[in-house]
């Protein structure tokens, strides 16, 4: 899997050191409160994982699998829900994970369908947000990093469901994926 990588943009080290980081503001924003966690399966997965275990605070895990890339390295532009929330949300200060916002498509379609249900509070966290490629106005609330217009993979992020077990986050060689 090594020589698969073109360079690496994250260590481990730089990515917990965020984690630890955007922990510490969404505790700060809902000091007192109790909080869902929401992660996105199958790509938050280590990002949620880590994530939660630095916030001492009240928060309830839960989960959702979506699909908008398949084994593309591009989105499809068709989100589906393929696992769904087992809990009423309404009232309840909701936090969607997600690993990474690339379209947009997939979170604008989970705010739009998880606000319908009458939460309290709904906002978003992503570890990487690749601005260049929206392709519909979606703004996270909290984000780990800007990532450039590149495939990357590892710390749960995959191709073809490969690479997520990677401990650093790496720009995949063009000839893998084309």
């Amino acid at each position: 899997m090594q020589n698969d990588i073109k360079q690496v943009l994250y260590t481990e080290e730089q990515i917990l050191k965020r984690v630890s980081e955007l922990a510490a503001d969404i505790k700060n924003d809902y000091e007192g409160e109790s909080i869902l966690m929401v992660g996105i399966l199958r790509g938050a997965v280590m990002f949620y994982a880590d994530l939660v275990r630095e916030m001492d605070m009240q928060l309830h895990m839960n989960f959702m699998a979506v699909s908008s890339y398949g084994a593309s390295s591009q989105s499809s532009g068709v989100v589906r829900i393929q696992y769904d929330l087992d809990e009423d949300i309404t009232g309840k200060n909701v936090i969607i994970i997600e690993d990474i916002v690339d379209s947009g498509l997939t979170l604008a379609y989970l705010t739009k369908t998880l606000k319908s249900r009458n939460p309290k509070s709904l906002k978003t966290c992503c570890l990487f947000d690749k601005k260049e490629r929206r392709r519909v106005d979606f703004k996270a609330d909290y984000v780990g990093f800007d990532v450039p217009d590149v495939f990357i993979v590892g710390y749960g992020l995959d191709y073809a469901e490969n690479y997520r077990n990677l401990r650093y986050i790496g720009e995949l060689k063009p000839e893998v994926y084309e």
